[in-house]
């Protein structure tokens, strides 16, 4: 019979001729033993009732050290700070603290804590952008493999954050997490060692995968599901959802079927990360909350029982900014974003000008005689993109107007699926920054109106200056005003075309220390970030980017200022892409007398008499910002409601005069006497109330209340009597 005493977890003991510290054990018949210095994976577990008299468990101390041993006292005192930091591991609630290379904010704890309190880890994490998700979910990843609840894992995300993630790993957590996509399986695959069972997804304990390498139709999804990491991690899973009201192959539903497969299996860790979960979709929603719960799917959300809602809770958090700026006494020192409009005009005897007239007189004229119906909307979306194209920029318009050398042979009838959706209006998860050119190509043109688009292009070449291009100008003077003041700004741009064109106007006109630099989606992931980092380097530095960066990767430790040079005809992009940069963690900037702020100045260009411009700002940009300022809510508009923009565009094309005439000069939205326009702000105002209303709904019910500011306090607290608080760390 063992002395109770050599049970007491925490006693220094001697088994076997090895010291061990004894672990808690839920079983008075077991003893669990670690060997002293060494890990989880090490640990001894003896059943008393057949330990045999000579395997003996002996009471062990330290020896005393003497007085010939005395040394150094700042030798002393560092062993002491270390040995005090190694407890920060199993001292208070959470095991992971002690393997953290930063301190979390309060806040940040509550999801860590939602995670503890379920057998199985199933969380979706949808806090605001720039809250800290990524912390969230590392913190869980430790805890989990601290308490040896997992040993692999794997993040999936898009294949321009594959870099972003395993640095953060790496900083964070100290592991090093292999990339697993196209560019990177083959190396992988040369240096394993072993049999022929072996593969990246099951040699490799830590990933961090591209999603669409092993998404559903991919030939890698059968393996990667064979072998699947003990938990979860999907970054940017709003891009994974699939509408459970209607059947739609898409991408995204691709990857939705994944991670249908994945969580099938009821033992399977598994956390999605987004900041817009409800894309104003319900059926959406609905998916992604069904693949932490099933029964989730079937839930009203427009009449949630009160029993429902506390099931989902434990499931769901979603916080905003002003949720948490003051949480627990501890202030989260957010930027403070201004924005404001940079409007421009072409001036009615500018070259540019006339040919935007001439470009709008060719879209409305394009022949839809004879043709079907669809083959007629198809002309319409050319027509659109040409519009589009030219006020971007000379660049781009040239790109366009141009007549191809080789046209594309008529494919046939249009189909119904084709002119769906219209494809120049940008769809919620959509990250495409090339001319969308095919669709001219596409549309059918008649030997004459090709002949026509080469004329304006010649136009179009012959204004890809700065002297003839106002807007250019216009974005040239704020960024002369930030670069001096000392800020750092980024420049969006709808079209490659325009980005090149903007980064070499700015070279042209800007110091030679400034650093200006073009990135599109024709470079690759790596060389992206690649640039990024180079930047990073320079302390006058202007990004000129697309879409294809504004969407997970981090820009706030770069840049502090941002120029919409194209407006997005989605509102939501806008919010995508002011996100890289307001963000926790923002350093903020000291201007040339050396003071600080913590600011992030935000201008929209636009043109006063280009009429597609003020009619989407007027009309859903400003009605979308009121709203928000005055609820506090983000409003996210479905990709269903692309069709109300489809038909404010359609009246602009063909009333362009009584758009701008109605729009230009006023803030308030005034349709006077044009009915269609009047209807239309009707629907508008519908659809953004009613995203409105969903929003406030989701918010309120998931703030988050289930955890109580007062349960976190006191593991806080516990972990700072056993280690020390910040200040004493610091110290």
């Amino acid at each position: 019979m063992i002395d109770t005493k050599f049970k007491k977890p925490g006693k220094l003991v001697k088994f076997r001729g090895r010291r061990c510290v004894v672990q808690p054990s839920e079983d008075k018949e077991i003893i669990m033993l670690k060997p002293l210095g060494g890990s989880d994976d090490e640990m001894i577990t003896v059943f008393e009732p057949v330990l045999q008299p000579f395997d003996k468990i002996e009471d062990d101390q330290f020896e005393l050290p003497d007085i010939s041993e005395i040394d150094s006292f700042l030798t002393a005192k560092l062993l002491y700070d270390a040995a005090r930091l190694s407890f920060r591991q199993v001292s208070g609630p959470f095991r992971c603290m002690g393997k953290l290379s930063f301190r979390p904010r309060s806040y940040q704890l509550v999801p860590l804590i939602m995670a503890l309190k379920q057998s199985i880890t199933r969380l979706l994490v949808a806090d605001d952008v720039g809250v800290g998700k990524t912390i969230e979910a590392v913190l869980i990843l430790r805890e989990l493999m601290e308490r040896g609840t997992i040993k692999s894992f794997a993040v999936l995300c898009p294949p321009h954050l594959c870099e972003q993630w395993q640095n953060e790993l790496a900083d964070k957590l100290d592991i090093d997490a292999v990339i697993i996509r196209s560019s990177t399986a083959a190396g992988l695959e040369r240096k394993i060692v072993g049999d022929d069972t072996l593969n990246v997804f099951n040699y490799y304990p830590y990933q961090v995968v591209s999603i669409d390498y092993v998404k559903n139709g991919s030939q890698k999804m059968p393996a990667f599901l064979k072998d699947i990491p003990d938990l979860i991690i999907v970054d940017e899973a709003h891009t994974c959802t699939k509408n459970l009201d209607f059947k739609k192959v898409s991408q995204s539903q691709q990857r939705y079927e994944l991670l249908e497969k994945i969580a099938k299996n009821e033992n399977q860790h598994l956390i999605l990360l987004t900041a817009t979960p409800h894309s104003g979709k319900d059926g959406e929603f609905k998916s992604l909350l069904g693949l932490v719960n099933t029964e989730f799917e079937s839930y009203d959300f427009t009449d949630l029982t009160t029993s429902e809602k506390r099931k989902v809770a434990a499931y769901f958090i979603q916080r905003k900014r002003k949720n948490i700026e003051k949480w627990l006494g501890e202030e989260t020192p957010f930027p403070k974003r201004t924005m404001e409009e940079l409007p421009y005009t072409l001036s009615m005897v500018s070259e540019y000008y006339q040919l935007y007239q001439e470009v709008l007189k060719f879209a409305r004229g394009i022949s839809t005689e004879g043709v079907s119906e669809n083959k007629a909307r198809i002309k319409y979306f050319a027509a659109l993109s040409l519009l589009r194209g030219v006020m971007s920029s000379p660049a781009t318009g040239f790109e366009m107007l141009q007549r191809r050398k080789a046209k594309i042979a008529d494919n046939g009838e249009v189909t119904d699926e084709e002119v769906k959706d219209n494809p120049i209006v940008e769809k919620w998860d959509e990250q495409s920054d090339s001319e969308q050119i095919e669709i001219i190509e596409r549309a059918g043109l008649t030997d004459s109106e090709w002949d026509t688009l080469n004329r304006l292009s010649k136009k179009a070449a012959g204004l890809i200056c700065i002297d003839k291009d106002n807007k250019v100008k216009r974005g040239l003077e704020q960024i002369k005003i930030w670069i001096n003041k000392g800020q750092s700004p980024i420049v969006f741009c709808r079209f490659i075309a325009t980005a090149q064109y903007v980064a070499k106007i700015l070279k042209e006109n800007l110091p030679k220390d400034v650093d200006v630099r073009a990135i599109t989606s024709e470079l690759s992931d790596e060389e992206r970030r690649e640039k990024i980092d180079e930047m990073a380097k320079s302390p006058k530095r202007i990004l000129v980017a697309t879409d294809c960066l504004s969407e997970g990767i981090n820009l706030q430790d770069k840049f502090n200022a941002i120029l919409h040079y194209d407006l997005p005809w989605n509102p939501n992009r806008l919010e995508q892409r002011e996100g890289r940069v307001d963000r926790f963690g923002q350093p903020g900037w000291n201007d040339k007398n050396g003071e600080y702020h913590n600011t992030i100045d935000v201008k929209v260009l636009f043109g006063e008499d280009n009429p597609m411009d003020v009619v989407v700002l007027k009309i859903i940009i400003q009605k979308i910002q009121r709203i928000q300022i005055t609820s506090g809510v983000s409003i996210a508009l479905a990709d269903d409601n692309r069709s109300v923009m489809d038909k404010v565009l359609k009246e602009v094309l063909l009333n362009p005069d009584k758009a701008q005439h109605r729009f230009s000069k006023q803030i308030r939205l005034d349709f006077g006497t044009s009915p269609e326009l009047d209807e239309l702000d009707v629907e508008i105002t519908n659809e953004i109330e009613t995203a409105r209303e969903k929003a406030e709904k989701i918010r309120s019910i998931f703030a988050h209340e289930s955890i109580m500011p007062e349960d976190v306090q006191k593991d806080l607290q516990e972990v700072d009597e056993a280690i020390g608080d910040v200040a004493t760390l610091e110290e």
